[in-house]
């Protein structure tokens, strides 16, 4: 927009809105409102027609290169994934010869059908979605008519009520009578403005309207045709396939249940479809005494609780090779069984038996913690990420305690927050 314009849209921008909530005086033509409104919805959907034309357009070039890309996917699938060992049949020259051959045969007539349907998608451009342009080309001349014909309403109730004021004012100056006789002159200007613009769209706008049914009669009439044109060629190439490897002689459901057969009750059986595993507890193979790793005795497997499972299912074994830990949050269980490997228990071992227990600090050393605490039989040093190092001696504030002293605890020590195996420490 120019300078120029954005002066007169700041000059209109008060009677505009008054127009906009019905305040004050404002010329209203009841003929031309319902042709503005008739316009409105002519513009609505042409500019509808448009869209749906190029959409549908789109859509049958699509569909055919979708059927393409999808011969070749299936085609990909039958191929063995050559020299990969993870393939059952990477050995085998072809996965599926047959298959592969149907999907190439099957390509070949798709990019036929795509030849063939050419001709009529390229007068689906030009004789619905070209025509449907030049028709919102034509709306668009006309809406800045109608757009024209607005600001010279507002500019003719802008001056009359201008003029209006001073014809109303009782004592008038001789700056007034010069005043009333510019608005005067101003509102005949805009009068002739304004009647020029509505008396035209009011007159023409229904002329508009009768054309284009007229325009939209032969429109419509060949979308119908090449419609039936590209669905009747689709039917017939399709109908007169003669691929083999497809059997045409049962219905659809029949020929999918037999080609499938019970392919979907042996992928059921694979334990890696489930998402979910629903891992019963395990028995122990070192007994429930809970001293292996203080014994000296090393574990194969350390399993350890997931922080998402209830205390109820517990998960698989876990390997104590695992250089990470599993980190849940602080509400959820994390308990570790058979926690102590075999590094623990050598060390405890090598030390011999364990110093007794210091006393109990004084309460007044103790700090504000009234919780349970367990003091430190051993040295510990984390052996991964959220592990608690301590001390012998050292009283750990106890968070979250196992079921038994095997299984991993939470606790507090010198504001660190950690677990740590149960049987390093013992409860106060």
């Amino acid at each position: 927009m120019s300078l120029k314009g954005l002066q007169k849209a700041a000059i209109r921008a008060p009677q505009l809105f008054k127009a906009k909530y019905n305040l004050g005086e404002n010329t209203k033509d009841a003929v031309y409102i319902d042709s503005e409104r008739r316009f409105q919805e002519l513009e609505t959907e042409t500019k509808k027609l448009h869209d749906e034309s190029k959409k549908y357009f789109d859509a049958i070039n699509g569909m055919l290169n979708h059927q393409i890309e999808f011969s070749k996917a299936i085609q990909e699938i039958y191929k063995p994934i050559s020299g990969r060992v993870s393939d059952p049949d990477s050995a085998i020259p072809e996965g599926n010869p047959e298959g592969i051959r149907a999907c190439e045969e099957y390509e070949t007539i798709v990019r036929e059908l795509q030849a063939t349907l050419a001709p009529e998608l390229e007068m689906i451009e030009q004789r619905v979605i070209a025509p449907a342009d030049e028709l919102l080309t034509v709306i668009k001349a006309v809406r800045k008519m109608t757009v024209k014909r607005q600001h010279k309403q507002l500019d003719y109730d802008r001056r009359r009520t201008t003029f209006k004021k001073l014809q109303e004012k009782k004592e008038k100056s001789l700056k007034d009578e010069k005043a009333m006789y510019k608005a005067e002159s101003e509102v005949e200007q805009a009068t002739q403005e304004f009647n020029y613009f509505n008396d035209l769209l009011k007159d023409e706008l229904p002329k508009l309207f009768h054309l284009e049914r007229e325009f939209i009669r032969p429109l419509f009439q060949s979308f119908y045709y090449m419609q039936l044109n590209v669905f009747y060629t689709l039917h017939e190439r399709m109908q007169s396939i003669d691929i083999g490897y497809f059997d045409l002689t049962q219905d659809v459901e029949g020929a999918f249940g037999k080609q499938r057969g019970d392919i979907q009750d042996q992928v059921e059986q694979l334990t890696i479809v489930h998402f979910k595993a629903t891992g019963g507890k395990k028995p122990s193979r070192f007994g429930g005494d809970g001293k292996l790793a203080i014994e000296g005795k090393s574990p194969s497997a350390v399993s350890r609780r997931r922080s998402n499972e209830s205390l109820s299912s517990p998960p698989p074994p876990y390997s104590s090779s695992i250089s990470s830990v599993l980190n849940g949050s602080s509400s959820s269980s994390m308990a570790r069984a058979n926690s102590t490997g075999s590094s623990w228990g050598a060390a405890a071992k090598a030390k011999g038996a364990a110093p007794p227990p210091p006393k109990p600090k004084p309460s007044r050393l103790a700090g504000a913690h009234t919780g349970p605490t367990a003091t430190a039989m051993y040295d510990y040093e984390a052996q991964a990420e959220g592990d608690l190092s301590f001390s012998t001696g050292d009283v750990i504030e106890i968070t979250q305690k196992g079921a038994t002293e095997n299984e991993w605890w939470s606790g507090k020590l010198r504001g660190r927050e950690g677990q740590f195996p149960g049987n390093y420490v013992q409860a106060d």
